[in-house]
């Protein structure tokens, strides 16, 4: 028998178990998922992706019925997998919340983290907006629910995605998230990197004043390449010295961090610089200073002009009072 005829039988039993009648006042649920779950193998099996994942999501139904959380979860984790290629980012992402949902009314937490990091990283290319959200909701799920506390791992990945979106505001609030994270967890050694994190994302929204309050507020968590680094790049910032800020962006720590952090340094704008005031220029031809005639020779340069000035107004009104007796 061929796996499609295999599993229209199987689709067949199911339909049977759901039937009641005299003897028979309710459906047996359990069975006929577990009916269309082995339909949904066969399909897979004959590349039928759309039977498949019907299967499946019947399956899921009926155990959820049956308050088989775990089997109904795993369920639509499997029409995940199955319809990847098929369905769109959107129906991905309902799917992955409603099986996380499912997992954690079981008290798999971890299970749910994990089916909401799976399909993440299948939408990211496509749909990386909802790919943050899942990332974010697995660090959720982790840190209430996990035994294992991933969320630090998670929240990780949605700070490197919102980075390469250009979306440093948000980019922001998950680092100092991330950094919560592993406080709370007495890991204080990735503090330092993410320190240098925040500083580069800081200089790329254009505030290097509160780049610098963060180097003060975490640096203290800082290893000496971290330190060294920070300093010579708020240094540089700080006295507007464009050559020092690129050589800083440039540095070998900056290039061995996340590639998303690497690539964000290279796009940092640089400082304007500060540009020398330009030498008075002389005039050709220019007419001389004037000079009273009441000043005698070699006084002029012992005066201040204030009083230069105040003998040549001195002088021009005796002049306007002479003209005016004769």
């Amino acid at each position: 028998m061929s796996k499609i005829l295999e599993a229209q039988e199987h689709c067949k039993a199911a339909e049977k178990y759901l039937k009641t009648g005299l003897l028979k006042w309710k459906p047996d649920y359990d069975s006929a998922a577990d009916e269309f779950s082995q339909a949904a193998q066969c399909y897979r099996i004959s590349r039928d992706v759309k039977n498949s994942k019907d299967c499946h999501m019947k399956s899921a139904e009926l155990y959820e019925k049956n308050r088989s959380f775990f089997h109904a979860a795993k369920a639509i984790e499997n029409a995940v997998i199955v319809s990847k290629e098929l369905s769109s980012p959107e129906e991905l992402y309902n799917m992955a919340c409603n099986s996380s949902s499912l997992y954690q009314q079981h008290g798999s937490g971890d299970a749910g983290a994990n089916v909401l990091d799976k399909v993440a990283k299948i939408i990211e290319e496509k749909a990386p907006d909802l790919a943050v959200k899942l990332f974010q909701q697995a660090a959720d799920v982790s840190s209430v629910e996990s035994s294992q506390h991933q969320g630090t791992e998670y929240i990780s990945k949605a700070s490197r995605l919102l980075v390469k979106l250009e979306r440093y505001d948000e980019a922001l609030d998950s680092l100092r998230r991330e950094i919560g994270f592993h406080l709370e967890s007495g890991y204080t050694g990735a503090v330092g990197r993410l320190t240098v994190a925040i500083v580069l994302v800081q200089l790329a929204r254009g505030d290097a004043v509160a780049a610098e309050k963060a180097y003060k507020e975490w640096g203290n968590n800082c290893e000496v390449p971290e330190m060294q680094t920070l300093e010579m790049l708020l240094q540089a910032y700080d006295e507007e010295d464009r050559d020092a800020a690129k050589r800083a962006l440039a540095s070998p720590f900056i290039r061995s961090m996340d590639v998303e952090y690497a690539r964000l340094a290279g796009t940092i704008p640089l400082p304007e610089g500060i540009e020398p005031v330009p030498k008075a220029a002389v005039r050709e031809n220019a007419a001389p200073s004037y000079v009273s005639v009441n000043i005698g020779e070699g006084e002029e340069a012992n005066m201040s002009r204030a009083e230069v000035e105040e003998i040549d107004f001195a002088d021009n009104r005796k002049t306007e009072e002479e003209d005016d007796l004769c």
